[in-house]
């Protein structure tokens, strides 16, 4: 079933109300839906599924969390759309969130969602076995000199990120 259509379904039949934070809720904590359906649902470009994003982003709590943690925390809540745009308004909105909670680590979101789609693509690089050529921890360092409002992020994080 389109996700959109279930969550109408549902809306229609009261079994959830129709507010981003119900549908969020709802994502976020019934068992057994379609992780491919809920990224797909996320991901959509209108006022209430940006919304439903935000709120779901809310549930989580990635206080204290090293970066690689809580990306590892979101992902596994649903699976990463294949459309770019969508993926983009996902990553931007877990950035914000992760610097809300986590105000020290980074100079502002940019860096963190730059950094987080950069390990995403590494995680990609390293895992996949079509991947001929992997990365090196240095090129992995250099894919990411000057994220930090032109500064680099520090040496020992890079390194612990790729390993």
């Amino acid at each position: 079933m389109d996700p959109k259509k279930g969550i109408e379904f549902l809306i229609q039949h009261n079994l959830v109300k129709e507010t981003p934070e119900e549908v969020a809720q709802f994502l976020y904590q019934e068992e057994g839906l379609n992780k491919t359906a809920i990224g797909d649902y996320l991901g959509e470009k209108n006022n209430f599924n940006e919304a439903v994003l935000k709120a779901f982003v809310e549930l989580h709590d990635f206080t204290d969390l090293i970066l690689v943690e809580a990306l590892r925390q979101f992902l596994w809540s649903f699976r990463l759309p294949g459309e770019a745009q969508k993926i983009d308004r996902m990553m931007e909105t877990f950035a914000q969130r992760y610097c809300q909670l986590n105000p020290n680590i980074f100079t502002n979101p940019d860096t963190c969602y730059v950094l987080s789609f950069a390990i995403i693509m590494l995680n990609t690089s390293l895992h996949n076995p079509s991947v001929k050529d992997k990365p090196t921890v240095e090129q992995f360092i250099s894919m990411n000199r000057g994220i930090n409002d032109g500064e680099n992020v520090p040496r020992e994080l890079l390194v612990s990120l790729y390993e």
